[in-house]
């Protein structure tokens, strides 16, 4: 095996990198610092941040990307799955300005919202009715909230390192912003451990809440086995359980809980549904949708001015008419696995893993198996920060931490460029490059990675020979 865990250069290496990545993006530099002045850090999204400072995007289309600065990217990571469609695509642009020709909102119901419903209903088993929010945070938030009136009972088990929205984020064991809920924290994919927990618990429990598969914490599937354990075990002691489907309904036609054979008592989505726009929903058994209808007397309130807002509600609708057919779907959750497949092959031999289920894949740097976020607290986060940076020189983009989400945009010729791409950063990583001496030369003098988003400073270095993303100058003219 050839790896550069652990290398002494390692840090040297980074450096290298990022100076490379600031030396070529003098725009998006001054682009943050200007944001600096007027947003915390230049941000009001965490996920996108990473150092040197963070790419800003210009434009878009199909699959590709172009930055301020004018270079294109093969987009690998689809909005952390929002991005199914791809970024132009045309039946769901003229369901947008068709929706506009008739007027934003509206301050009453819409042509758009039944339908959409529709659709929903239709397609996944799991509902019997659903209501519209804006983001899979909100979705989620309004389901554990409705377990909690259903039960009467005040707490929440989710998995340590699951993230089910902005105030619904367990990684480190739960963040300081989170909604004020009484949490239960379970081990994913312990059978067991966590049957334990949700029996020693059972009595003020409303609700588990889990992904099929864990996105953020990791791209970690679910052992069926465990999500069957899940069911039985809410069903018998009077708790609610929550699939968050935000991420993993695109992983089959209804869904990924059916795809595991396991139908909860709620469900909750968001991301693509919306057509690219923002869009969350929940829904579930009807009996329990129903405390939401308006003309009970005991009705529960949830309001929302964009809740039914038209240009989502268009874009959903022709989004799952005209574009996500069942066969586009599995086509593209069978490329996504011919990819984990093929990268595995690839990373192995450099201590590296690829994770996922269908289009969604994870690359981690260690050698042993992943099948719950503690598994990744050995990995080395600079080898993630060093595939990130060298991966955008040649002309693809991912996440930061090593998520990959495939659109329907991207083709077998892309794969195959990001997973060459791959194989060829993780050999010069390895030994087959000698180490950047004028970078080398800086981090002796103190200079080094840990100086953090200002290292854009220090911009020495130089230009990769024969980078494969291409420069659109004109992007800015």
């Amino acid at each position: 095996m050839t790896t550069i865990a652990g290398r002494a250069d390692l840090d040297v290496e980074l450096l290298a990198a990022r100076q490379r990545y600031a030396e070529r993006r003098p725009v998006t530099a001054r682009m943050h610092e200007e944001a600096r002045e007027v947003m915390p850090g230049g941000n009001t999204r965490t996920v996108l941040y990473h150092g040197p400072f963070p790419l800003r995007m210009a434009r878009g289309w199909g699959s590709r990307l172009v930055d301020v600065d004018g270079i294109e990217y093969v987009d690998m990571l689809g909005e952390y799955t929002a991005g199914l469609y791809g970024h132009s695509q045309a039946a769901i642009l003229d369901a947008v300005r068709a929706a506009m020709d008739d007027g934003l909102s509206l301050a009453g119901h819409n042509v758009y919202e039944g339908r959409l419903a529709r659709l929903l209903v239709d397609r996944y088993p799991a509902l019997d009715l659903v209501r519209f929010t804006n983001s899979g945070t909100e979705a989620n938030l309004m389901a554990v909230s409705l377990a909690r009136v259903v039960t009467g009972r005040p707490a929440v088990a989710v998995a340590y390192g699951g993230y089910h929205g902005g105030l619904l984020y367990f990684g480190g064991g739960g963040s300081p912003v989170n909604a004020p809920y009484e949490t239960v924290l379970m081990t994913f994919n312990d059978i067991e451990g966590s049957r334990a927990v949700l029996r020693a618990n059972a009595d003020r429990l409303a609700a588990v809440v889990v992904e099929p598969v864990l996105g953020s914490a990791g791209c970690i599937p679910a052992d069926p086995a465990y999500l069957a354990m899940l069911r039985e075990e809410t069903a018998s002691l009077g708790i609610m359980l929550i699939f968050d489907e935000v991420m993993t309904s695109r992983l089959s036609p209804e869904g990924a809980g059916a795809a595991y054979g396991v139908t909860p008592d709620l469900m909750t989505l968001g991301k693509y549904l919306g057509g690219g726009l923002s869009f969350g929903a929940f829904g579930g058994r009807a009996e329990l949708m129903r405390r939401f209808d308006p003309t009970a007397p005991d009705a529960l309130p949830h309001a929302g001015t964009f809740n039914n807002n038209v240009l989502t509600m268009a874009a959903g609708v022709a989004g799952l008419t005209k574009v996500l057919s069942d066969e586009a779907l599995l086509e593209l959750n069978a490329r996504g696995e011919r990819m984990r497949d093929r990268l595995n092959e690839v990373v192995a031999p450099h201590g590296w893993i690829a994770t996922g289920r269908g289009s969604m894949v994870g690359l981690h740097p260690v050698t042993h198996p992943v099948t719950r976020p503690e598994d990744l607290a050995d990995a080395d986060d600079r080898l993630r920060e060093l595939l990130f940076l060298d991966l955008l020189e040649r002309g693809y983009y991912m996440a930061r931490r090593g998520f990959v989400a495939l659109s329907l945009e991207i083709t077998d010729a892309d794969v195959d460029g990001f997973v060459d791409a791959v194989r060829d950063s993780l050999r010069e990583r390895s030994g087959e490059r000698p180490v950047d001496r004028v970078a080398a030369d800086l981090f002796e003098q103190g200079v080094g990675p840990a100086e953090g988003p200002r290292a854009e400073e220090a911009t020495v270095g130089r230009h990769r020979a024969g980078m494969r993303a291409r420069d659109h100058r004109s992007v800015l003219k």
